[in-house]
C-alpha cells in the first residue's frame, strides 16, 4: 500500500509574500508622497521671487498628479516622482546664504576673533543697553581674554511656551568674574519673525552671537515676555572649556567669512553645542538623543549623563536652577553674572577657583 503524504497547497502560502510585497509597496509611497510634499513646501518657501512661490509649488503638484493617472506602471509613476523630487533638490542645493541683507539692528554684525597663542581678542562682542526687547542703544565691543585663566563652562535653558522646546546658550568663565556667552541662534532681516517650520528650510541664515550676560541673559529675563532662565554650571574641566571655547570661536570666524543656513534638525542651537562639545570630548561624546531635537528636555538628557555639578535629584537641581527673579532685581549691575550665580548649587566651587 503506497503512503501519500500531505502537503499544504501553494495557494495557501502565497498570501504572505503578496502581503509583504503590498506592505513594501506602502512605504515606497510613503516615502515618494514625503519626499513630493518637501519639495512643495520648499518651492513655496525657499523660491527667490516671492510672487512666483504659491504658482511654482501648485504647478509641481499638477504636474504630479498627471503622472499619477497618465503615466502606466507603479514603477514608472514612482520614477517619475522621483525624477520630479530630484530636480527640486537639485534646484534648492543652489539657494545660497548671504551676509548681505537687511538685517535686523540685534544681528547686523557678525562676531570674529584673532587667536594667538593664549590671547584672545573677540571683535563685535555684542553688549546692548535695553530699555525694552525692540528699544535699544547697540553697543558692539572688542574685548581681549587670556585662555590660561579659563575656569569652566556654564549653561543656561531658555522655555518661551512648550516645555519641550528650548533654547540653550553656552557661557565660558574667565577668572576675575568675566564670562563670554554663545547663542546660536537665525539671523533675522528686518520684519522678519521665526517659523519653526521654515527652519527646516533655507529660510534664515546662521549666527553666533558672542556677548556680554548682561546683555543675551538679562534681555531673556528681564525684557521678553514669558521667557523662563535656568542656569547650570557643568562639569567641563578647564582644559575641556578652552577646547570648547577656541571651536566655538573658530566657527565665528568661518560664519563671519563666509555665511550658512540655519537648519531645525542639522544645524542649530542645540546640534552646534554637541558639535562643539565633541571637540573637547572626542569619542565620549553623549550617544545621539531624541532629547537633542526636542531640546526642552535636553538638561534632562545632560544631568543623567553626568554634565551638571550638584549630587541632588534633576528636580531638585532644575527648581533651584531658574533665575528670573535674581536677574530681574540684579538688572545692569555690573555684577550681574556673580548676582544670578549666587548660592546656586555647583558655583560655590566655582567662584572659589
Amino acid at each position: 500500500m503506497t503512503t501519500t503524504l500531505h502537503r499544504p497547497a501553494l495557494h495557501r502560502r502565497s498570501g504572505f509574500p503578496r502581503l509583504l510585497r503590498w506592505i513594501g509597496l506602502a512605504l515606497a509611497w510613503l516615502i515618494v508622497a514625503g519626499l513630493l510634499g518637501w519639495s512643495v513646501a520648499a518651492l513655496s518657501i525657499d523660491l527667490p521671487l516671492p510672487w512666483l512661490r504659491r504658482p511654482a509649488a501648485i504647478a509641481f503638484g499638477i504636474a504630479v498628479l498627471a503622472v499619477l493617472v497618465l503615466v502606466r506602471g507603479a514603477g514608472r509613476k514612482m520614477l517619475a516622482c522621483l525624477v520630479g523630487f530630484a530636480a527640486v533638490l537639485a534646484w534648492w542645493l543652489t539657494v545660497a546664504p548671504s551676509n548681505d541683507r537687511n538685517w535686523q539692528g540685534d544681528v547686523d554684525r557678525t562676531a570674529w576673533a584673532d587667536i594667538e597663542g593664549d590671547r584672545v581678542t573677540i571683535h563685535n562682542l555684542r553688549n546692548f543697553d535695553y530699555r525694552t526687547e525692540t528699544d535699544y542703544t547697540p553697543r558692539w565691543e572688542t574685548r581681549s581674554y587670556d585662555l590660561s585663566r579659563i575656569r569652566g563652562a556654564d549653561l543656561f535653558i531658555t522655555y518661551w511656551g512648550s516645555p519641550w522646546i528650548a533654547h540653550p546658550i553656552v557661557s565660558f568663565e574667565f577668572g576675575g568674574g568675566d564670562h563670554v556667552a554663545f547663542s546660536i541662534e537665525t539671523r533675522k532681516e528686518v520684519g522678519e519673525e521665526y517659523s519653526a517650520f521654515k527652519g527646516f528650510f533655507r529660510q534664515y541664515e546662521l549666527i553666533y552671537i558672542i556677548a556680554d550676560e548682561r546683555d543675551v541673559i538679562r534681555l531673556r529675563t528681564n525684557y521678553r515676555v514669558g521667557e523662563e532662565v535656568y542656569l547650570y554650571r557643568t562639569t567641563a574641566t578647564a582644559d575641556s572649556a578652552r577646547a570648547v571655547f577656541l571651536d566655538y570661536l573658530r566657527s565665528a570666524n568661518l560664519l563671519h567669512a563666509q555665511p550658512a543656513f540655519y537648519n531645525a534638525v542639522t544645524s542649530n542651537c542645540t546640534t552646534n553645542i554637541r558639535i562643539h562639545t565633541k571637540a573637547a570630548a572626542g569619542d565620549k561624546i553623549t550617544p545621539w538623543n531624541w532629547r537633542l531635537l526636542l531640546n526642552g528636555k535636553a538638561d534632562a538628557f545632560a544631568y543623567e549623563h553626568g554634565r551638571f555639578v550638584g549630587d541632588v535629584p534633576f528636580p531638585v537641581l532644575k527648581q533651584q536652577a531658574h533665575i528670573n527673579d535674581v536677574a530681574r532685581a540684579a538688572d545692569s549691575a555690573p555684577d550681574f553674572s556673580a548676582r544670578i550665580r549666587q548660592s546656586r548649587i555647583g558655583f560655590a566651587s566655582a567662584a572659589a577657583q
